[in-house]
């Protein structure tokens, strides 16, 4: 069975998944947004966050949002697979972005990678902050959010380890 206190995959890996899930979605943000099969990758890329979630360092109370996010935005995709009224689907999208703010921030505030850290404020505040103005601004205004995300995600592959993988590796050259 599976043990909960081990890791099965590199945080690398983690955080590999949802940004190559994740910019197909984004070019079809730009290119066509109404792509069928935008919403059906989308649902897949943010169930591959629960892992990146699960293995971020950050406080329970932000680990909890992020799981939030997954849901509601899961929530949202599948009801616009359904065929759903967009601007009730839409709602419930917004709302989860509040959260996934909420976790991007937490969790790149406590990031020892400046690069995470300064990418993740700005990217968690962008999606969150447009929560509050979606039904004002056009959606085009999220684009960079988007953007913004795969570049913390990639940031995240390359700079971040976690505690646990800081002290597993040694921190100068090894002796021979």
């Amino acid at each position: 069975m599976l043990d909960t206190r081990r890791h099965y995959a590199s945080l690398r890996s983690l955080a590999l998944l949802p940004l190559v899930l994740f910019f197909p979605v984004v070019i079809a943000f730009f290119v066509d947004p109404d792509v069928a099969w935008g919403e059906y990758v989308g649902v897949f890329f943010h169930l591959s966050i629960l892992f990146l979630v699960s293995r971020l360092e950050s406080a329970p109370w932000a680990k909890a949002a992020g799981y939030g996010w997954v849901a509601l935005d899961v929530l949202a995709g599948i009801l616009m697979i359904n065929d759903v009224a967009y601007d009730t689907a839409w709602a419930v999208r917004l709302g989860g972005h509040v959260l996934a703010g909420v976790w991007i921030v937490a969790s790149s505030l406590v990031s020892r990678a400046v690069p995470v850290s300064v990418v993740g404020v700005i990217t968690g505040l962008w999606l969150a902050a447009y929560s509050f103005v979606g039904d004002v601004l056009p959606e085009s205004f999220l684009r960079p959010a988007g953007i913004l995300i795969l570049v913390w995600f990639a940031l995240l592959a390359i700079f971040h380890r976690s505690a646990q993988e800081r002290t597993a590796a040694p921190e100068g050259p090894a002796l021979a």
